[in-house]
This record gives C-alpha cells, sequence and structure tokens, in this order.
C-alpha cells in the first residue's frame, strides 16, 4: 500500500514517517483491497495540550474511509486512527462477506 504522508507547517521526521507505514502496513491483513493511505499531521496554535490533529484517508473500493483524531503526540494519534480504520474496514469486509 502506498502511504502518503502530509505535515503541515512543520517537517515529520524519519522515524514518525516509518511509524505511520508500519502502523498502516498492518491495515493490510483486516482488508486486502486497500489502494493507498493519505496521513495529514497537523499541529493546532492552541494553549492545550491536545493539539496534535493526524488525519487519515484511506482509498478503498466502493467509497473512501476517514479518521481525524486530536491527541497530544502524533504517535498515540496515528494509534487511535488505527484502531478506528481497523474497525471499520472489519465492519466493511463482513458487510460485502454477506453480500456475496
Amino acid at each position: 500500500m502506498k502511504v502518503n504522508v502530509q505535515s503541515v507547517n512543520f517537517n515529520a521526521d524519519r522515524k514518525l514517517v516509518d511509524f505511520i507505514q508500519r502502523r498502516l502496513d498492518k491495515l493490510e491483513n483486516y482488508y486486502d483491497k486497500i489502494i493507498y493511505a493519505d496521513v495529514y499531521l497537523k499541529v493546532q496554535n492552541t494553549s492545550g495540550k491536545e493539539n496534535k490533529i493526524t488525519e487519515i484517508l484511506l482509498s478503498v473500493p466502493g467509497g473512501d474511509v476517514m479518521v481525524k483524531k486530536t491527541c497530544k503526540k502524533f504517535e498515540e494519534c496515528v494509534d487511535e486512527c488505527v484502531a478506528s480504520l481497523q474497525r471499520q474496514l472489519i465492519k466493511r469486509k463482513e458487510k460485502l462477506s454477506a453480500h456475496v
């Protein structure tokens, strides 16, 4: 799966990009028809600690799947997004297998 990481107003380091790639690669265990993933990393200018925003858009046949989370760290956001995407992909796969 091709993963495009875009960081807005800052440069994401290589370790973070590799971490995102590893986490998203695990989604292929649950749904093997994923075409690509777009990951948007943003830092919000607020006084609160939870100012890291991660959006993940998965392109799959039959419509895209989008998840957006706000956390203290990007790694935490990515983990939450992947968990949410995992649930959505499992549901989608169950629906498809029920129609066949």
